[in-house]
């Protein structure tokens, strides 16, 4: 045991205990007790972490950690994701660099360098995670592209193809022109730009008549197999089966009625353009329309456009159709038009519909297991509206396109001979012994890979070993809670339900505990573009304001934007960021983590947190100054426990209480808060202030001093382990030195067990006593402040009126008062006394009066009692409000009720009290 350094350095102690419990495999399952299992989301294994990351996983630790200490058998399965488009693209561009493309290489040697640069760079993530304290078993670290998870990805896929629940269709996907591939919903950004909408008039056939339709992607009208209207649009009914010319081609499309239509909305003409629009494509089926593609997977005009545009990139296509359609004047007007327009969130192009053949999966099917299990309560979602949203979904769930045309992924296991025959296997060998085929048949394996997504849905059982029966899977799944954001409720968590329930026939998670998103103090969304982007490790470990400049505007475009952003860094971080260290950080984390969607992360509240780390730092020198080399009752058992001893242990068994609760509630906020308020309201302001006249009075018996070190050494150490899931390493480092005063042989915090709370030692009357010291004490004390008297001064002070329990409190806490409020004198007026003219305070009917004479300012104190009327009659007016509320009279319990009356009489006593001071107070000449 060694003394507590004078200054909290977290730096200096956080990786080499983070070093510590690695080594000695702290991590890992215990293999006693219930399973308590967490699979990490797993993130991109290039990546960074970014805020949102180190939110989330802060809060998995937290859960781990504490659940870790309450003695159950506990895995956090970690691991990383290929992440198909991202880590492909990041090597694309390190070749684009070079003047390169992937071509060049072709896909053997590409897909060998993304491997090269998974091992370069794919440690980032994990060096980051341990960082922020990321209790993971690392020794079971997983990567979606391993041999294990690809067999399973490979045998999920010949499973539901062989059940017919996976085909290959031709329909239509968001595609990405520039990156040629097709691209789930979730990579689609939808964000207002400026645009503009076209009025184009369609010919009647044989009449002079013409509809108008408006569009805002006149090139797409080349595509058009329809115009639609309301079938009860009497202004349109007459022309329902008619046909117009297509402007600037030589075809005729019929007028069709569909309810698809808004009579309101326009013109109340539709063009029906299925190849390039999703709910084109729904009405062109339903009226058995053949689409007709106009594009290339490169967003150039096709054969199937009049050679005139053919060749032609998409929007310089729209360019020459405005202005031939202006031309032949059948260009009725254009206005201006605020749209959303769909971007591809790696590529930023504008995505196209796009009409393809891909790989799908049926998911009504798989979706029907997935709603009952949430329906019948085998999945709860925390908080519970968020049923609402996955219900939405899976009752209106399309089929998924798992498709990509990358080359970086889980290769679909499907091969092709000439007459383009399908075989499903895991490899040729396989594929040629399942359908007996000839080794001179020629195969080739399909060029796609599988969507992420596809992979991700097996995480929480093939990261345990499955198809194997494993001893992890046995035990460990399914997991006790997914932690994760709300905006992959639909992508990732769906998946994994509906690929659980059908390949193990069981939930992969019992909980699923949805978490807000972090945006910026504003609310705005971290991105690069805005320049609003923190980095963890720059917050834990401190950035100076040039490097912090350097990484917001590195690879923008546009110097205007990098100015911006500059500019803006420099004004809200014009001294950079100091570093707070991780457990500061953890405790923000925790203390924004509330049940709302979304969550402002405010670098202001880190100096905050940083601080009651200090004051936590502090209080531990100074147990530990009052403690080491004395006895603290570990030998000698004969104590006796003082008011403060017995206050401070019925509050910390409340405390407890109040941790599991919230835990359990997963109310992270409140956890904090509630942790927040014992350890610096009662513990460091209060409690060590009461023991220091007890610790130094010469009146204080061997029995009391050993009852009131007991208490210190205990709470400390008990609180230690209170904190320890938020703030792992301060507690850690504290323990280590206090642990022997409290009797404690273990090697780390970590193998501790989590505080439960005794009941035996809640003593309602001891706090009751104890509050009251508090108020008087408080009473005292704000006069002392408000009048401006000297700190030091000794202050006689008068007590009138008053219950019996009052005079009884005084008689026996008399001497903490006297030290604490630091009081010359105490006497008591009888009640029909008037006092001279005084300060005055009331604490429920007892009256404090400080004497005015010599040192207290007929205006400052007419100002006091002023601001303290205005107060009390804000409560006054705030709670007769509530009495006068049926509602709130009718549905609150009685004792609440009766709490708030008792309050209001209360409140309408002080402000008599306080309005006759101001008039006694006037009385006195200037």
């Amino acid at each position: 045991m060694t003394d507590i350094e004078k200054t909290y350095h977290p730096q200096s102690m956080e990786q080499s205990w983070y070093q510590t419990w690695e080594e000695k495999g702290y991590f890992s399952p215990s293999g006693n007790g219930h399973a308590y299992s967490i699979m990490l989301p797993p993130p991109n294994v290039t990546g960074s972490l970014h805020m949102g990351h180190g939110f989330g996983f802060t809060l998995i630790d937290v859960l781990i950690r504490y659940h870790r200490m309450c003695g159950m058998n506990t895995l956090w399965q970690t691991g990383t994701d290929h992440a198909g488009i991202a880590t492909q693209m990041v090597v694309e561009r390190k070749l684009n660099l070079e003047g390169k493309t992937r071509h060049d290489l072709g896909r053997e040697a590409f897909v060998e360098k993304i491997w090269e640069w998974k091992e370069e760079s794919g440690g980032n993530i994990t060096r980051q995670l341990r960082r922020l304290g990321a209790s993971m078993d690392w020794s079971r670290e997983r990567f979606t592209m391993d041999e294990e998870l690809s067999h399973a990805v490979r045998e999920v896929f010949i499973q539901l193809h062989e059940e017919g629940l996976i085909y290959r269709g031709k329909r239509l996907v968001n595609w990405d022109p520039v990156l040629l591939t097709a691209i789930s919903d979730l990579e689609v950004i939808n964000q207002e730009e400026e645009g503009k909408l076209w009025h184009i008039r369609y010919p009647l056939v044989d009449s002079n008549e013409h509809v108008i339709v408006a569009t805002t992607r006149p090139e797409t009208l080349l595509g058009d197999v329809a115009v639609a209207v309301h079938p009860d649009d009497e202004r349109y009914k007459h022309l329902i089966g008619k046909y117009v010319k297509l402007p600037l081609t030589d075809r005729t499309i019929p007028v069709i009625a569909d309810t698809y239509v808004d009579p309101l909305f326009g013109t109340g003409c539709v063009k029906i353009t299925p190849a390039h629009d999703f709910n084109d494509y729904t009405v062109g089926s339903r009226h058995g329309l053949e689409p007709i593609n106009i594009f290339t997977p490169t967003a150039h005009l096709n054969e199937n456009t009049p050679p005139a545009y053919q060749g032609l990139e998409r929007f310089k296509a729209r360019h020459q159709i405005v202005s031939d359609l202006e031309a032949q004047a059948l260009l009725e007007k254009t206005d201006k038009h605020t749209l959303k327009v769909p971007r591809g969130d790696r590529s930023n192009a504008v995505i196209e519909p796009y009409l393809t053949y891909q790989w799908y999966v049926k998911s009504k099917i798989l979706a029907e297991p997935a709603i009952r299990a949430v329906e019948n309560g085998d999945i709860q979602f925390v908080p519970e509206n968020w049923n609402k949203t996955y219900f939405q979904w899976m009752n209106n769930i399309e089929d998924w396109c798992i498709s990509r045309q990358l080359w970086w992924g889980h290769r679909i296991p499907v091969w092709y001979d000439n007459h383009d025959g399908i075989y499903v296997g895991h490899n040729e060998v396989d594929i040629r012994k399942r359908y007996q085929l000839a080794d001179d048949i020629a195969l080739r394996q399909d060029e796609d890979v599988l969507d992420t997504w596809f992979s991700s849905g097996l995480w929480p059982f093939s990261s345990l070993g499955w198809p194997e029966k494993t001893d992890d899977l046995k035990v460990f799944f399914p997991s006790n809670v997914l932690v994760t954001g709300f905006d992959i409720i639909f992508f990732w968590v769906a998946r994994m339900i509906m690929m659980s329930l059908k390949f193990t026939g069981r939930v992969p998670f019992r909980e699923v505990y949805i978490t807000g998103l972090i945006r910026d103090a504003e609310g705005h969304k971290m991105s690069k573009s805005k320049g609003n982007v923190l980095d963890p490790i720059d917050l834990i470990d401190g950035i100076a304001l040039e490097d912090l400049v350097k990484k917001r505007v590195y690879g923008l475009m546009q110097p205007a934007m990098a100015q911006k952003i500059e500019k803006a860094t420099r004004k809200e971080f014009p001294e950079g960021i100091p570093g707070y260290g991780t457990d500061a950080l953890r405790f923000t984390f925790c203390s924004v983590a509330s049940y709302t969607r979304e969550i402002r992360f405010d670098t202001n509240r880190l100096g905050g947190y940083r601080n009651f780390c200090n004051k936590l730092w502090n209080a531990s020198r100074y147990v530990m100054m009052n403690t080491q080399g004395h006895d603290t009752g570990l030998h000698d058992k004969n104590m006796t426990l003082s008011l403060p001893d017995v206050w401070i242990l019925s509050r910390l068994q409340k405390t407890i209480s109040e941790a599991h609760e919230h835990i359990k509630q997963y109310r992270f906020d409140l956890y904090a808060q509630s942790l927040y308020d014992f350890t610096w309201n009662e513990f460091c302001d209060w409690y060590l202030e009461l023991s220091k006249p007890i610790l130094t009075s010469t009146d204080s018996t061997p029995d009391m001093l050993r009852g009131t070190r007991h208490t210190l050494v205990h709470v400390l150490e008990t609180l230690l382990r209170l904190l320890h899931p938020i703030t792992p390493f301060i507690t850690e480092e504290i323990w280590q030195r206090i642990a022997a005063l409290a009797g404690k042989k273990g090697e780390s915090i970590m193998l501790e067990s989590y505080p439960q709370a005794d009941n035996k030692l809640i003593h309602n009357d001891a706090m009751n006593e104890l509050e009251w010291l508090k108020h008087v004490i408080i009473a005292i004390r704000t006069i002392r402040s408000e009048m401006n008297i000297a700190p030091g001064k000794l202050l006689p002070v008068l007590l009138r009126k008053g219950s019996e329990k009052d005079k009884t409190n005084y008689a026996a806490h008399k001497h903490l008062l006297f030290t604490l409020a630091k009081l010359e004198s105490v006497n008591w007026l009888e009640a029909q006394t008037m006092p001279p003219q005084s300060a005055t305070a009331f604490v429920s009917d007892l009256e404090i009066f400080i004497p005015m004479a010599g040192f207290i300012n007929k205006d400052e104190e007419t100002a006091r009692l002023n601001r303290e009327i205005g107060k009390t009659q804000k409560d006054h007016a705030m709670i007769a409000n509530k009495l006068n509320n049926p509602d709130f009279v009718g549905k609150a319990p009685a004792d609440v009720v009766a709490k708030e009356r008792a309050r209001l009489q209360e409140l309408r006593l002080a402000l008599t009290k306080l309005q006759e001071q101001i008039q006694a107070l006037a009385k006195i000449p200037s």
